[in-house]
């Protein structure tokens, strides 16, 4: 008997169905290998991890913001010069205590090609905080000079009392001169020097100083009675205030460490340098560099501080990474280093000799003295400009 025939559309369902019913047998095997393999991806796969949190630093209001919290001294890298001074020609500038002139030197040839007359007794050259201007501290003579860097040109003098030496704090709202013999803090306007504000301090002769990483502070060398002051920039305050551990400690320069944590103190009596942590204002430690321990310069690479031992005629070099002296150059024939700075290319070196009426520039790289230049009587605080950096905190250029 012949089989009857199922209509084409029944025919049609029918194998709709059965697609159906295998596309969806298929689905099922599929989710269920998925849903057993996925533990094992999950397991074996490395997980991402979360990017690391930077670290950042609340300043000073209205200072610029820190480059890199583990580095202060990050603007300072080789030839980085601010536009507001890559077109001023590069000097040395020298105020010979003694001989109430500023020596200029040009650095490629090391030749004397300017003597500018300033006031009495010029102690230092220092760079203003917006970078334009240099001004030269006439001590005795009770006023500044205000010099261009970019026509090397001196301008009116500005009658300032006592200005042994100058500083400005990090937002650029004051300038704060170091009144020695007076015994104050002097803060002033930046641009005019009108007095501001006056802080009388109770040690003898304030002389260096250095700020804090988020500039909210700033630690103060008072050379003739030994002592160290903290003081509050905001509020213009002294805020802490100790003695030196040491009988007849004479501290000199300051500068603060790359990662912002410790404060050095040079010390030409106790011939080292005082090591101290800035925030907790804890009792220094002595590690000893030479005699006459002096002046404080960072390398550009903020590896390396190079310290001045005026009282033996040598250079120390202190590396920050292994917390120890490595090095020490001995200058030829001797002489009194004193105060100075690095070129802006990192590679010279540049101290003025105190007691000797010259200047030494020293090979950075190797200790080699490249040039010995004579000078005016009582070479002080030297000035290399231009530099790299931001902005000046003052000194003989402290950059940020």
């Amino acid at each position: 008997m012949a089989l009857r025939t199922a209509p084409r559309t029944h025919r049609t369902l029918l194998q709709r169905t059965l697609i159906a019913g295998a596309a969806l047998t298929a689905l099922a095997a599929c989710g269920t290998e998925a849903e057993d393999r996925a533990p094992e991806a999950l397991g074996t796969k490395a997980a991402v991890p979360a990017p690391p949190k930077k670290k950042t630093v609340q300043g000073l209001p209205g200072m610029p913001p820190v480059l890199d919290p583990e580095d202060v001294y990050a603007a300072d890298r080789p030839n980085r010069l601010s536009p507001v001074v890559k077109d001023f020609p590069s000097r040395v500038y020298v105020p010979n205590t003694e001989s109430d002139t500023v020596s200029v030197i040009d650095p490629k040839t090391y030749e004397i090609i300017e003597t500018i007359p300033v006031g009495r007794q010029p102690q230092h050259v220092v760079p203003s905080w917006d970078l334009k201007t240099l001004w030269v501290n006439n001590n005795r003579g009770h006023t500044l000079t205000p010099i261009d860097p970019k026509t090397g040109k001196a301008g009116k003098e500005v009658e300032v009392h006592d200005p042994y030496n100058l500083y400005f704090t990090p937002h650029g709202k004051y300038a704060v001169v170091m009144a020695s013999l007076d015994r104050e803090l002097v803060f002033r306007d930046p641009h005019t020097m009108k007095r501001i504000k006056t802080e009388p301090v109770s040690c003898y002769g304030v002389n260096h100083a250095d700020f804090s990483l988020d500039g909210r502070y700033f630690i103060v060398s008072c050379e003739f009675s030994g002592e160290l002051l903290k003081v509050d920039t905001e509020k213009m305050k002294v805020v802490g205030q100790q003695k030196l551990p040491f009988e007849g400690a004479m501290p000199q320069d300051v500068k603060i460490s790359p990662d912002g944590k410790k404060f050095y103190v040079a010390d030409m009596m106790a011939h080292g340098m005082w090591v101290l942590d800035g925030d907790k204002f804890d009792k220094p430690k002595l590690l000893p560099t030479g005699k006459g321990c002096h002046g404080l310069y960072v390398s550009r690479d903020s590896r390396e501080m190079y310290v001045s031992n005026r009282g033996e005629g040598s250079v120390s070099v202190f590396d920050f990474t292994q917390n120890k002296l490595t090095k020490k150059w001995h200058l030829p024939d001797g002489g009194s280093p004193d105060m100075g700075g690095v070129s802006a290319d990192g590679k010279v070196l540049w101290l003025s000799g105190r007691y000797d009426a010259e200047v030494y520039a020293i090979d950075t790289r190797t200790g080699t003295q490249l040039a010995r230049i004579p000078v005016g009587s009582g070479p002080h605080g030297l000035a290399v400009y231009p530099q790299p950096g931001r902005y000046s905190l003052g000194h003989t250029g402290i950059f940020r």
